[in-house]
């Protein structure tokens, strides 16, 4: 709730918060662009921190340009797919072994209701350095990772959100306890 109320106080008043502009020539398929170009073809560096009562994640990330993107009918805003590509770092707070290393490929499908609000959700694989961490058994250094999110453009190249990250082998071996982090996202569009 506190999080949709900073939101929508940043779109309300914040005079640096993108606007959107017609394309050229855009005629009847109502495109739009953002600061000269639209963020969904844009790609970009970003960095994430995650945290967890048991430990902790720092991810350094790369965000392809859009592979595919289109306006739903209406009022509805538009969608783009994307893929995440990160190397994050985890440290325990307690238990051993308190660290690893973590590489992800997560294609990201994220809507745009509005010109700056998303929202986004993710699943991918991913691999660990180790399938114990924190003192929990992995059972596999394969695993996939699931993300819900959301957030805001400003200045139509810096995205700024807030995501639920879960990361586990569905199941593949047990044990399979997985690991849960939520993570503070800022990306840059180039």
């Amino acid at each position: 709730m506190l999080f949709c109320l900073v939101v929508g106080t940043l779109i309300a008043f914040h005079p640096s918060v993108a606007v959107a502009q017609p394309m050229a020539g855009s005629g009847a398929n109502n495109s739009v662009r953002i600061a000269g170009r639209g963020p969904d073809s844009m790609q970009g560096l970003g960095l994430q921190l995650g945290f967890n009562s048991d430990y902790r994640k720092a991810m350094l990330a790369y965000e392809t340009p859009g592979l595919w993107r289109g306006k739903l009918p209406g009022d509805w805003g538009r969608l783009n797919l994307s893929v995440e590509l990160g190397l994050s770092y985890w440290k325990s707070w307690r238990g051993d072994p308190d660290s690893m290393w973590q590489v992800s490929a997560i294609p990201i499908l994220r809507w745009w209701p509005r010109e700056t609000i998303y929202l986004e959700a993710g699943v991918g694989p991913t691999v660990l350095s180790r399938s114990e961490f924190a003192g929990r058994e992995l059972s596999t250094r394969f695993q996939f990772g699931s993300y819900v999110g959301g957030g805001i453009l400003i200045h139509g190249t810096q995205r700024l959100g807030i995501r639920y990250s879960h990361y586990s082998n569905a199941d593949i071996k047990t044990p399979n306890p997985g690991l849960d982090v939520v993570q503070l996202a800022y990306m840059y569009m180039f």
